[in-house]
């Protein structure tokens, strides 16, 4: 009898692109990446920041570089994909979040969000799926989305409506690709203690109300999304496609 193996989880001589890579949960993801083998090409607007995620990752012996892009910016990043090889591994951790009430959201907050969460969200996913599909060994595109894609928020409206987006354009995109092995899932995180969510943690009130909704008791820290990304990412995940990954403590389980 001979026993199945388990499919590897090592992206060795892959080439992976991961945006918002600056900080939190996509230089996080970054790391993951690189230290399953991949070389990351790591993309984010703030040169020195996310020139010192690289460095830290070059210095332990993976392999990453730095790529200076505005993602809202859709001339730029077109540059950009046409510009690079394709890529087997693309991590959306780009995002933005304007929480107010829903009567106080100004057009201004509501365009800026969308044209980061979905637009940019929407064409990265199309250019980078192109170049994949062209060269024929398919491919592996991961959105950082939110449990926030699945249920609703207080004061996050807007918030909620660009990840119940991304979420159905997911759907849409992998019934479009999957004979081209193009796989397309998002990760859908709880609340991640970053520096984005400082705010979120300073408030007591808040930090209580999301302890209570999340069920393992805990909140959560960007290494929780780190072998969530490395599983879709790699050959483990093969059969995985149109789906969300939620990684949430339990908060959608209600």
């Amino acid at each position: 009898m001979s026993l199945p193996k388990t499919p590897s989880f090592r992206l060795d001589h892959r080439r992976a692109l991961v945006t918002g890579a600056s900080s939190g949960i996509g230089a996080a993801c970054a790391s993951a990446l690189a230290e399953m083998g991949a070389h990351v090409v790591c993309a984010a607007r703030g040169a020195d920041r996310l020139q010192g995620v690289v460095d830290e990752i070059n210095s332990r012996g993976d392999s990453a570089e730095s790529l200076v892009l505005d993602m809202a910016d859709l001339d730029a990043l077109g540059a950009a994909l046409d510009a690079q090889d394709a890529f087997d591994v693309v991590v959306n951790s780009a995002g933005l979040a304007r929480h107010s009430p829903a009567l106080d959201t100004t057009p201004q907050d509501f365009d800026d969000v969308m044209a980061l969460n979905l637009r940019a969200a929407y064409f990265l996913s199309a250019g980078a799926a192109r170049k994949m599909i062209a060269r024929g060994n398919g491919g592996s595109i991961i959105h950082i989305s939110s449990q926030m894609g699945h249920v609703g928020g207080i004061d996050r409206a807007v918030y909620c409506a660009s990840k119940h987006a991304i979420e159905g354009m997911v759907k849409a995109m992998a019934i479009e690709w999957g004979r081209d092995r193009v796989r397309i899932n998002t990760v859908c995180p709880t609340f991640i203690r970053t520096p984005l969510t400082e705010q979120t943690f300073d408030n007591p009130d808040r930090v209580a109300w999301i302890e209570d909704k999340i069920k393992l008791g805990r909140t959560g820290e960007v290494e929780d999304i780190m072998g969530a990304v490395a599983y879709l990412a790699s050959d483990a995940s093969s059969l995985v496609t149109g789906t969300a990954l939620m990684v949430d403590g339990g908060w959608t389980a209600d």
